[in-house]
């Protein structure tokens, strides 16, 4: 699945270009490579599951849940006017990102909810 595999790429960058992802992370959490790196692992992890029938809906609730918390970075970028990757959005870029952030979410969470090769299933 492409989503599942634009998430192991994304996950990758964390890992190969850290800079722009730990410039981001909330200065309260502390520590931004070891956050970064954890969700740089994690998006891998789960967009292979994601890209696996068999395992599909558990990284898609795990994702769900990734992308919400990694939302704290990406408030802390718009509310700190901090740029990423060398790059400052406008408050129209923060909107859109915002935007398709919920669509991602919604995807996320329909794949969570269908039944599939990951779902048991019950004979009566």
């Amino acid at each position: 699945m492409v989503l599942g595999l634009a998430f192991c790429r994304i996950g990758l960058m964390h890992w190969t270009n850290p800079e722009p992802f730990e410039a981001i992370v909330p200065a309260y959490l502390g520590a931004p490579s070891f956050w970064n790196l954890l969700s740089g692992a994690l998006e891998i992890i789960f967009g292979f599951g994601l890209a696996i029938p068999h395992t599909r809906r558990r990284a898609a609730r795990l994702l769900f849940f990734l992308v919400i918390a990694m939302s704290l970075a990406n408030l802390n970028m718009w509310v700190n006017d901090l740029p990423f990757n060398g790059h400052r959005l406008s408050s129209t870029e923060h909107v859109i990102r915002w935007a398709i952030q919920g669509v991602l979410l919604g995807i996320l969470y329909l794949y969570s909810i269908q039944r599939g090769k990951d779902t048991p299933t019950t004979s009566t």
